[in-house]
């Protein structure tokens, strides 16, 4: 069934919370990748983090439970989620700089 094109979905999230300058971005990124989740983390000028990735939702579930907890030194208030159509875009998960 982890083949089934429906198991497979997009997630859109924005972090709120003190969640820049305490390496969120690196334990979003590395925590994606031993998923096997794709997509992109990027800090916001607002002091967000927001977050793109894609793959299937039982490992999207858990990305979003690490989001809920954040890096060690992270304190995290907020997460809005939104659930999407996967659209296959991404090679891989990285960080995108402004």
């Amino acid at each position: 069934m982890s083949g089934d094109r429906d198991s497979r979905a997009r997630v859109h999230a924005r972090v709120h919370g003190h969640v820049q300058g305490v390496n969120f971005r690196y334990y979003t990124t590395r925590t994606a990748r031993r998923l096997g989740v794709k997509g992109w983390v990027a800090n916001r000028r607002d002091g967000t983090v927001e977050t793109v990735a894609e793959g299937e939702r039982s490992d999207l579930d858990e990305f979003v439970d690490f989001l809920h907890r954040g890096s060690p030194a992270a304190s995290v208030e907020q997460v809005d989620v939104e659930w999407k159509e996967p659209k296959d875009e991404f090679d891989g998960f990285r960080v995108r700089y402004r």
